[in-house]
C-alpha cells in the first residue's frame, strides 16, 4: 500500500533546511539535481518547445498550455491522455500542439492517436469508442482502427511499409489538427507542413451517445514514447483552457515503488525506476523521473524492514524553484527475496510450521514450486503435504521420502522410493521442488514432486490413489520437520523493470482432461492494464497456441475462437488494486480446447475475474503453459 501526503507551507522552509544538508543522521539523502543540469535541461527543453513555431493565426484559437506525456519520452501506450474536447454535429474543431519525437525512435507509431468516443469517462459503463486515428499511416499496417472507423478513407503524403521504417522524425514539429462536422459527415485532417494525413467521411457519424437527440462526439490524444505540449484550442475543453502563466506544485504522487529491496542495495539503483505524477496549479499535470527529484529513507536503508520514502520536488511548472511538494511510499529491506517456512537454521521441529491452507477444486491440479533445505540428520527432514478438509480434518500426509499415513494413505500407490537414500538426503539440501496435487474429482488424491537435488540429478516421489477425499471440500498444506522451504520463485525484477517478454517461467504440461493451477502474488508498475502477469499456451517446441493477458486482452492462432469474460468496469481501479494482488490462474486442457480462469484478489480486498473459454484448436497431448511478464513481476507460491 502507497501512502501520499502534502507538506503544508509551514513545513517547506524545514524540509529546504533538510535538503540542504549533505547527509542526515539517521537517514539517506540523494539528489541528482544541480544549477548546471537544471539549467542545461531547461534550454534544451525551451529550444524543443521553439522548434517549428510558424507565424501563422488560427482564427478563435484560445491559449490552451498543457504538456501530455513524459518529456523523456518513456510514456508508453495508454499510458497518458489530453483534455476531452467536445465537438457537437455541424461544428468543426481545431488545435495546435508541438509533437516532440525522440530522436533515438525506431518504430513509426512512436507519435500520437486520435482517439474519438461518445463519453469523456473512459470508466463508465456506457463509454464506446468509434476508434483510433494516427499520424503515422501505413496502408497494410494499424495506423487506424476501430469498429466505426474506416481504414480506406485515411489518406497521407507519407506511407510507412512497416512499423520500423525510417521517417518518423517528419512527424514532429507544429502540428494542426482538425476535426470538421460541418458538411455531414467527418473529416480529420492532421499536418506539420511537412506531412499531411487525412480522413474523409462523407457518411453521418453513427450515434453511439444513449441519448439519440445528442450528437457530439468527443476527443482526445494519447502520445506514445513521444510527449505533447498544447499551444492551444478553438473548442474549449472538459476542465477549461489552461493559460501559458507559469504554475506551482499543489501535490504529488509515486509511481513504481518496489515493494521490496534488498539490503545492501544503493538508493540511487533501488528508485532508479521511481517516477512521480506532479499535479499543478490550473488541473495541469505531468510525470517526472526519478533524476528530478530528491529521496530520503527513514529509518536508513542498513538495517532490515518497513522504511518510509520521502520523495521532495521544488520546481514549478516551468522548472523554477519554488516551495516544494512531497509524497510517501512505504518498502521493505529484506535479506533474500523469498517467503520462508520454518527457521532458516533448521531447527522448527516436527509440525512447528504450516502453510495456508489452498483448496484444490475436482478435477483440478495445484502445482508449487520451493527450495527445500534440510537439517540432513534423517530422511524424514524435509518437506510434508497435509492433505485436509476446510477444518483442517486430515485425508492423509504425505512426505518427500516415500512414506504417510491417514484414513486416505492406505489405498494409495506409492512410487518414487530412491535406491540410495544416503545420495537423495544429500541432494536434498537445496533441492529445487515442484509438488503436483490432484483433485481427482472421484474421491480419490494424487500428490507427485520433482526434486532437481543440488547435484543435478532429478528425484521424483509420487502418491496415487489416496482415499476418502469429499472432492468439494480438499485442500492442502507444507509443514516441516527440520527443515525449512523457501518459495523463491520469483518472475521479473522485483523494481519491475523488466520488460515485456523479458522473462518466462517454466512450462507446465496439462494432461487432457485436467486442470492446473498456480498461484502467486502479481506485482506491477501500474503504467497500463497490460504490465501485469501473462498465459502463453505452446506445444512443447514452445510455438504458440494462445497468448492471454490480464486485462480481457489476447492473441494466436487459436484465441480467435475463444469467450472472453470478467472485463473490468473500472479499469483505473483494478489497475491500482493489482499491485500484490494474490492471483489464481487454472488452465484446462478440454482436448480440443482450453480454458483459462484467472481470480485476482487485489489490495482492496475485492475480487476480479478474468476467464478465456475455448481456446481452440489444441493439440490434447501437447498442450503445455508458463508465465511471462510486462513491466511486474510474479512471486509463486
Amino acid at each position: 500500500m502507497k501512502y501520499y501526503n502534502v507538506i503544508a507551507t509551514a513545513f517547506f522552509a524545514a524540509t529546504l533546511g533538510m535538503l540542504s544538508l549533505t547527509s542526515c543522521e539517521g537517514g539517506d539523502l540523494y539528489g541528482i539535481d544541480s544549477p548546471d543540469w537544471l539549467s542545461s535541461k531547461a534550454d534544451s527543453i525551451a529550444a524543443e518547445k521553439d522548434k517549428n513555431q510558424g507565424d501563422d493565426t488560427i482564427e478563435g484559437l484560445e491559449e490552451d498550455v498543457y504538456t501530455v506525456g513524459a518529456t523523456d519520452y518513456s510514456s508508453g501506450w495508454w499510458a497518458v491522455f489530453s483534455k476531452y474536447y467536445q465537438i457537437p454535429e455541424g461544428e468543426k474543431w481545431i488545435t495546435q500542439f508541438n509533437l516532440n519525437i525522440n530522436p533515438n525512435a525506431s518504430n513509426t507509431y512512436k507519435n500520437f492517436a486520435l482517439i474519438i468516443t461518445n463519453d469523456e469517462n473512459r470508466g463508465a459503463g456506457n463509454y464506446k469508442e468509434y476508434g483510433a486515428i494516427r499520424y503515422d499511416y501505413q496502408p497494410s499496417g494499424n495506423s487506424e482502427w476501430g469498429d466505426y472507423i474506416d481504414r480506406s478513407l485515411a489518406t497521407s503524403t507519407l506511407e510507412f511499409g512497416s512499423d520500423t521504417d525510417s521517417g518518423v522524425d517528419q512527424l514532429g514539429g507544429k502540428v494542426t489538427l482538425t476535426i470538421d462536422r460541418t458538411q455531414g459527415g467527418m473529416i480529420v485532417t492532421m499536418t506539420n507542413g511537412k506531412v499531411t494525413k487525412t480522413y474523409t467521411q462523407k457518411s453521418p457519424l453513427v450515434n453511439l451517445n444513449a441519448d439519440a437527440s445528442n450528437t457530439t462526439i468527443r476527443a482526445f490524444l494519447v502520445p506514445e514514447g513521444s510527449y505533447i505540449n498544447f499551444i492551444g484550442s478553438t473548442i474549449e475543453p472538459i476542465g477549461g483552457f489552461t493559460s501559458a502563466e507559469d504554475k506551482l506544485p499543489l501535490s504529488m504522487t509515486l509511481n513504481g515503488v518496489p515493494k521490496k529491496v534488498l539490503q545492501g542495495t544503493e538508493m540511487a539503483d533501488a528508485f532508479a525506476n521511481v517516477t512521480a505524477t506532479v499535479a499543478f496549479e490550473q488541473a495541469v499535470s505531468k510525470t517526472v523521473p526519478a533524476a528530478e527529484l530528491t529521496f530520503q529513507t527513514i529509518p536508513d536503508m542498513n538495517s532490515l524492514g518497513t522504511k518510509t520514502l520521502v520523495a521532495v520536488y521544488n520546481k514549478s511548472y516551468k522548472g523554477e524553484s519554488c516551495n516544494p511538494v512531497i509524497a510517501y511510499a512505504q518498502f521493505e529491506v529484506v535479506d533474500k527475496m523469498y517467503t520462508c517456512l520454518g527457521a532458516a537454521d533448521n531447527s522448527t521441529g516436527w509440525w512447528g510450521a504450516h502453510s495456508e491452507n489452498i483448496k484444490v477444486g475436482p478435477e483440478e491440479t495445484f502445482v508449487s514450486t520451493f527450495t527445500n533445505y534440510t537439517s540432513g540428520a534423517n530422511n524424514w527432514n524435509n518437506f510434508v503435504i497435509v492433505l485436509c478438509r476446510e477444518d483442517n480434518s486430515e485425508y492423509a500426509v504425505v512426505r518427500a521420502d516415500n512414506y504417510g499415513w491417514g484414513d486416505g494413505y492406505g489405498a494409495c500407490t506409492t512410487s518414487g522410493g530412491q535406491a540410495d537414500w544416503g545420495v537423495w538426503l544429500s541432494a536434498m539440501d537445496g533441492a529445487k521442488v515442484t509438488t503436483y496435487v490432484t483433485n481427482n474429482g472421484n474421491g480419490t488424491a494424487d500428490v507427485k514432486a520433482v526434486m532437481v537435488g543440488n547435484d543435478g540429478v532429478t528425484y521424483e516421489q509420487s502418491y496415487i490413489g489416496i482415499n476418502t477425499v469429499d472432492k468439494d471440500n480438499f485442500y492442502f498444506r507444507f509443514t516441516v520437520d527440520n527443515c525449512h522451504l523457501e518459495f523463491d520463485d520469483v518472475l521479473g525484477e522485483e523494481d519491475n523493470s523488466t520488460g515485456w517478454w523479458g522473462a518466462h517461467s517454466q512450462d507446465i504440461k496439462v494432461p487432457a482432461g485436467m486442470t492446473y493451477t498456480t498461484r502467486f502474488k502479481n506485482y506491477t508498475n501500474g503504467a497500463n492494464n497490460w504490465n501485469n502477469f501473462v498465459v502463453v499456451l505452446t506445444r512443447e517446441d514452445n510455438s504458440e497456441y494462445a497468448v492471454v493477458r490480464a486485462d480481457n486482452y489476447g492473441w494466436g492462432d487459436s484465441y480467435g475462437a475463444c469467450a472472453t469474460s470478467g472485463g473490468q468496469l473500472d479499469w483505473g481501479s483494478w489497475l491500482s488494486a493489482m499491485d500484490d494482488a494474490t492471483v489464481t490462474v487454472s488452465v484446462t486442457n478440454n482436448g480440443s480446447s482450453a480454458d483459462v480462469k484467472c481470480v485476482m484478489v487485489g489490495n482492496d480486498g475485492v475480487t476480479y475475474y478474468q476467464d478465456y473459454n475455448g481456446i481452440s484448436p489444441i493439440e490434447a497431448d501437447n498442450f503445455r503453459f508458463r508465465f511471462t511478464v510486462d513491466g511486474c513481476h510474479l512471486v509463486f507460491e
